[in-house]
C-alpha cells in the first residue's frame, strides 16, 4: 500500500482525492461563486482508513483554497473539526 500517492483534482466533479490499491479517498466540494468553497463531503474507505487520508485531503483542500483567495464553508463535520483544531494549534503559537 502506497501511502505517499499523489493527491489529485478532479475539477470537472469537483473532487480532490487519492487512489491506492484500487480504493478511491475524496472530498467533494461546491463553488459556490463570489471566491467561496461549500467542502460538504469526505470519504475514506474502510481499507485505508486510520492512515491520515481525510487529514492529507482536507489540509490540501485548504491550501487550494487559501492559494486562490477563497472563503470555505466546512459544511461536512470533520472539515469543521480540522479546521477549529487548526485554529487552536495557531492561537498557541502566537
Amino acid at each position: 500500500m502506497d501511502l505517499n500517492a499523489p493527491i489529485q483534482h478532479d475539477t470537472e466533479d469537483k473532487q480532490f482525492y487519492v487512489a491506492i490499491d484500487g480504493a478511491r479517498a475524496y472530498l467533494a466540494y461546491m463553488d459556490l461563486g463570489k471566491k467561496t468553497l461549500d467542502i460538504y463531503r469526505t470519504y475514506v474507505p474502510n481499507a485505508l482508513r486510520g492512515k491520515g487520508l481525510a487529514a492529507q485531503l482536507t489540509a490540501h483542500a485548504l491550501q487550494f483554497a487559501e492559494e486562490r483567495g477563497y472563503t470555505v464553508i466546512p459544511s461536512c463535520s470533520y472539515v469543521e473539526r480540522y479546521m477549529l483544531r487548526q485554529e487552536k494549534l495557531r492561537q498557541r503559537q502566537h
